[in-house]
C-alpha cells in the first residue's frame, strides 16, 4: 500500500511539473504580440471593454498602451465610468512582459501571452498606484481583435 501511495504521489508531481512547463513558452514573436486587444465586460456592461495596444520594439521591449474603464450605475440609473490610461514600455522575457510603474506608487503589471491571440494581464498595486481612476484595473483576459500595428496617441 505504501508503494502505491509513493508512486501515485510521484506521478502527481510529475504531471504538475509537466503541465507548468508546457504552459511556459520560450518566446513569442513580434508578429504575435503586436496588435490591439480587448477585454469585454459581462452582464449589464457587456457592450463595454478595456483596450490594450501592443507594439514590439525589439531588444526585449514592447510599447503598451491601456485605455481602461470601471463601469457602474449611478443612483438615478445612469451608467458612467471611471477611467485609467497608461502608455509606456514593458520588458519581455519569453512569453511574459512586465511593466514597472512607480510614478504614483508601486505598480507592477504582468502581461502573459498564454497562446496566440490571448493575453492574461495581472496588476499588483492599487488603482491610484498605477495612475488609474477609482476601481479601474488592468486585470483580465484580453483577446486580440487586430494584428495591425496599433496607432498610439503620442510618441514615447
Amino acid at each position: 500500500m505504501r508503494k502505491i501511495s509513493i508512486l501515485f504521489g510521484a506521478a502527481v508531481i510529475f504531471f504538475a511539473v509537466s503541465a507548468d512547463t508546457a504552459a511556459q513558452r520560450a518566446s513569442v514573436s513580434g508578429k504575435e504580440v503586436t496588435g490591439t486587444y480587448k477585454m469585454n465586460f459581462r452582464g449589464k456592461f457587456a457592450k463595454m471593454a478595456n483596450d490594450m495596444k501592443i507594439q514590439a520594439l525589439g531588444g526585449g521591449k514592447l510599447r503598451v498602451a491601456f485605455d481602461l474603464i470601471y463601469p457602474y450605475t449611478l443612483r438615478n440609473g445612469e451608467t458612467t465610468v471611471n477611467m485609467g490610461f497608461m502608455d509606456t514600455e514593458a520588458s519581455i522575457v519569453g512569453d511574459t512582459a512586465v511593466i514597472e510603474a512607480e510614478e504614483f506608487g508601486t505598480c507592477r503589471i504582468t502581461i502573459k501571452f498564454v497562446r496566440p491571440g490571448t493575453v492574461r494581464v495581472t496588476q499588483e498595486g492599487s488603482s491610484p498606484d498605477c495612475g488609474f481612476g477609482h476601481n479601474v484595473t488592468a486585470d483580465g483576459t484580453y483577446r486580440k481583435i487586430s494584428s495591425k500595428r496599433p496607432k498610439f496617441e503620442e510618441p514615447l
